[in-house]
């Protein structure tokens, strides 16, 4: 390895532990409540640094997100669906809608943490929604192969179908006190992750399912 690389990755494992820290504190308390000394000792840093880095702690916040949204979009971007029936194919993609919000504890409230935010602030564009298009025509081949198989309905809008599953599929975590008050089923168990798994999954493909004989 070269020296003058060593620098580099140096600062690469400080920004990370700096977001890890940052991501924990913003999802366990808020963006209001977290405070940039608490992160800084937690990631082992000076706050100095941090702020040398992100300015501000809703410039930290704003990398954060940034940094988990990209990740989601990336994973979803990299699924390899394209070879499966087009059912198949939207199913896995709402399973992993799902799954990524389940098997990350921190991701429901970072989310609706998020949301706050950026309902109350103008926030620059951030990478996620750089990449949607890119989403977008991966869902549209699908939906187009579809139609033309007769298993979806014709004329379906990628844009609105991802909206729409992201919502069904994600409001579980981001709206738990509603989804279990109305369910009655407890959005953190075992049983309750595996019931609305299924379901929203199955829901939203018989919203897109092509009419039958009967034209039903």
């Amino acid at each position: 390895m070269k020296s003058s690389e060593q620098p580099e990755i140096g600062k690469l494992n400080t920004l990370k532990r700096i977001l890890a820290a940052a991501r924990q504190a913003f999802s366990d308390k808020g963006l209001a409540g977290a405070r940039i000394e608490d992160i800084a000792q937690d990631a082992g840093v000076t706050k100095q640094l941090i702020h040398h880095y992100y300015g501000t702690k809703e410039g930290l916040f704003i990398a954060v997100l940034d940094e988990a949204s990209d990740s989601i979009m990336s994973e979803l971007l990299g699924l390899e669906v394209e070879s499966l029936a087009p059912a198949q194919a939207l199913q896995r993609l709402l399973h992993h809608f799902f799954d990524q919000y389940a098997q990350d504890p921190l991701m429901g409230s970072l989310a609706l943490e998020g949301i706050r935010y950026h309902d109350a602030h103008h926030t620059p564009r951030n990478h996620f929604l750089e990449q949607a298009p890119r989403l977008v025509n991966k869902l549209e081949g699908i939906l187009q192969r579809g139609a033309e198989s007769g298993v979806f309905r014709q004329g379906l809008d990628a844009r609105l179908f991802l909206a729409t599953a992201a919502l069904i599929t994600t409001g579980w975590f981001t709206n738990r006190y509603s989804t279990s008050a109305l369910t009655g089923l407890e959005t953190y168990s075992e049983h309750g992750l595996r019931v609305w798994r299924k379901h929203c999954a199955d829901f939203v493909l018989a919203s897109i399912a092509a009419p039958g004989p009967s034209g039903g």
